[in-house]
């Protein structure tokens, strides 16, 4: 194990960490860091490790909202644990979408989409389409402002714009709060029904790379297996402060902020790397 590579883990972790559930693309920013950084290991394991870290991030929300989640909690009344049954339906349903397309379409993205160009380009439009809904909102009283109230056709159709984070720079939590935004809930109500729809992706996604990655002849040497999990580690206890702060932040100001950073990292990746083609 390498002390340079760990402390390139650490950072890895802490990105992940922040911009899983903030609307700025984790996998984005993943990949834009490790163009810097150039984490010092096969593509192959790369690609996985980008996948896999997010199960440290998607414990975090496990862990936080476990009672909230857990339909046999003895501390529930059966009214309650009805309400939590009902709440997975709405999230497998939203789920399917991003499934079927994601098992289809995984490795032609990964071929054709997985550069810093079009991370770049999804980051501005995404920034533009974010202060673009948070103006035509200004006045607007949402109808859905619990998670509870969100109907199974409307987590249907939220999962219908989960589809789009599967291209990078997207952010998967950026373009589910968006949908839901757009189809009538609350800023709080969006960003947690966004946590709770990261739970099956991440781990079917997490699933689908392993399996590709081992039938591809590929195995974890023991460093490898350290930097996963250490990872894993890392964005957990940040992804922990990253929920916490993204909640307290929605009760009192608009997503603006994150179109605005969106936009500014953008246009700085398209000029770093257009530099850089250049200079080459």
């Amino acid at each position: 194990m390498s002390l340079v590579e760990t402390l390139k883990i650490i950072v890895l972790g802490i990105v992940e960490g922040f911009t899983e559930w903030l609307p700025i693309s984790s996998t984005g920013h993943m990949i834009l860091v490790d163009e810097i950084i150039h984490l010092n290991q096969p593509e192959a394991f790369k690609e996985v490790f980008r996948v896999v870290i997010q199960l440290g991030a998607i414990l975090a929300v496990v862990i936080m909202y476990f009672n909230r989640l857990n339909p046999f909690s003895r501390q529930k009344t059966s009214r309650q644990r009805d309400a939590t049954w009902a709440l997975w339906i709405k999230i497998v349903v939203a789920c399917v979408p991003a499934a079927v397309l994601g098992l289809l379409l995984d490795d032609w993205m990964e071929a054709h989409l997985f550069n810093a160009y079009v991370v770049a380009a999804m980051l501005i439009i995404y920034g533009v389409l974010f202060i673009l809904v948070e103006n035509s909102r200004r006045f607007a009283n949402p109808d859905l402002q619990k998670v509870g109230q969100i109907p199974i056709q409307t987590a249907f159709y939220i999962g219908m714009f989960q589809v789009l984070s599967l291209v990078p720079g997207t952010s998967r939590s950026g373009a589910t709060i968006l949908g839901a935004m757009i189809l009538g809930c609350s800023r709080g109500a969006a960003a947690e029904f966004s946590f709770f729809l990261g739970i099956p992706v991440m781990f079917g996604a997490s699933f689908l790379k392993l399996v590709k990655y081992f039938l591809d002849g590929n195995s974890f040497t023991g460093p490898q297996i350290f930097y996963t999990v250490f990872g894993m580690l890392i964005a957990f206890l940040v992804s922990v402060y990253s929920i916490k702060f993204l909640m307290n932040y929605v009760r009192k100001n608009d997503f603006k902020f994150f179109g605005y950073y969106r936009i500014i990292l953008g246009v700085i990746v398209l000029a770093y790397f257009g530099i850089t083609a250049l200079a080459a």
